[in-house]
């Protein structure tokens, strides 16, 4: 059962144009917005979100999660990155379709929590279509807005040196094969269909050209881990003679439809390549604080004219799915680095959460707030909810500096409320945790 999509949102201050318009009404229609004008202007419709004392904005895209790692918390902890790619190998391998389901449940609902309306999941590749089906359903029924990366690879790592576990290889054309299946079974719903890579060795030259061809028949975006840390560039090195980039490069697996994850050891000439290209970036700095990795050169990537989203990874290494927690943090990393206060403030950094990187992939892009005939995926704080946040003197600098889910009082996806007060209405907090209770043995 669905909530009843919300007609009006009254008299609330809405962000747009870079600018807070205080005493405005949000009209609503077929899931997008119809008008954003003074309070009163036009008749309201019969469902009414009150909206007095509320700031709004478009919900947040998240360009990078592992969805089953919400069953994975704590895991490795202290463990530098291909260790703790072992040590969640191990569960990957062990998981069951209802636990594929539950997991993704509970970690989409989280992300909604936190005024997340898009998420990105990069999918492991794994041998069962049932677990991947169980995450498409997880997905449909959370009622996010998602683009289901559905994970692909024609190379194991049989030696454990670069992190991808043998027992989760399927052959590449029964992968790709059920890859339509989603798309089919997706077809109607908010989540789109896309393919995950885990990184550049876990796919040959051949392979490549063939996800590369069926990407572009079908007009689909891939997710590939890059350069988390030095590990890409050596083994490319070791057995192609040629860093990562190039690796990629000469077998024509860079393009504007590509989403490199990570990027924290990309240097300049790999940079300028990636722009060249037109590859986006999914910058995740929580993660890459959580293991180590370092940072990833984000001012530098955004001059060389790359697309940036931002993401928190999956809750393996994040622990949570807290984007408004990935938007502080992913600003206050970069200042502490370059030593400058004034770096990533706000505006910057609300672009990278919710418009960054949504050209590549394939998403709605919105770079200038709400605005008229965009799709009602929207936020509704109140920050008098939480005293922390008091007094509001900038609304942005709030948002970016100390709100939290606590001051997210509505999240709708198309118009439909889903998440109201920190519960989700479709999906009650206590099944979730209920379908979690499997990680404590």
């Amino acid at each position: 059962m669905t909530t009843p999509d919300i007609d009006t949102i009254t008299d609330v201050t809405v962000l747009s144009e870079g600018n807070w318009h205080a005493g405005m009404d949000v009209h609503l229609s077929d899931g997008r917005i119809s008008a954003v004008v003074p309070a009163g202007q036009l008749p309201h419709g019969p469902r009414v979100l009150e909206g007095p004392g509320g700031h709004l904005t478009p919900g947040l895209v998240n360009t990078h999660t592992h969805l089953f790692q919400a069953g994975l918390r704590g895991i490795g902890e202290g463990l530098p990155l291909l260790a703790w790619l072992s040590a969640v190998g191990e569960e990957a391998a062990l998981l069951t379709p209802e636990r594929a389901y539950a997991t993704a449940a509970a970690a989409a609902a989280e992300a909604l929590r936190s005024g997340t309306t898009t998420l990105v999941e990069h999918m492991w590749p794994h041998p069962s279509s049932e677990v991947h089906d169980a995450v498409l359903r997880a997905l449909r029924d959370s009622g996010v807005r998602a683009l289901l990366c559905r994970g692909v690879a024609d190379r194991a790592d049989r030696g454990r040196k670069w992190g991808f576990d043998p027992r989760l290889m399927q052959p590449l054309k029964e992968a790709l094969a059920h890859t339509d299946e989603l798309i089919a079974a997706a077809r109607g719903s908010r989540v789109g269909i896309g393919v995950a890579v885990p990184n550049p060795r876990c796919l040959t030259p051949e392979g490549m050209a063939t996800v590369r061809d069926y990407a572009d028949e079908r007009g689909l975006s891939v997710s590939l881990h890059l350069l988390e840390t030095t590990t890409d560039d050596a083994m490319c090195r070791a057995h192609a003679g040629v860093g990562a980039v190039d690796y990629l490069e000469r077998a024509g697996f860079l393009w504007e439809r590509l989403l490199a994850v990570h990027c924290v050891e990309l240097d300049a000439a790999g940079r300028a390549t990636l722009a060249r290209t037109g590859v986006g970036i999914s910058y995740n700095p929580l993660s890459n604080m959580r293991l180590g990795s370092g940072i990833a050169p984000v001012p530098d990537m955004l001059a060389a004219g790359l697309r940036v989203g931002l993401g928190v990874d999956g809750a393996a290494s994040n622990d949570t799915q807290d984007m408004l927690e990935a938007l502080r943090i992913g600003a206050y990393l970069q200042r502490a680095a370059h030593r400058k206060a004034d770096l990533l403030g706000f505006p910057e950094m609300f672009e990278l959460a919710t418009n960054g990187a949504n050209q590549v992939l394939g998403l709605e892009e919105r770079p200038d707030g709400i605005q008229v005939g965009m799709q009602a995926d929207l936020v509704l704080h109140r920050f008098e909810k939480d005293y922390a946040c008091l007094p509001v003197r900038d609304p942005g600098a709030t948002l970016l500096t100390c709100a939290s889910n606590r001051t997210v009082a509505v999240v709708m996806v198309g118009g439909e409320v889903l998440m109201r007060d920190g519960e989700h209405v479709r999906l009650p907090s206590a099944e979730l945790a209920a379908g979690l209770g499997f990680t404590a043995a």
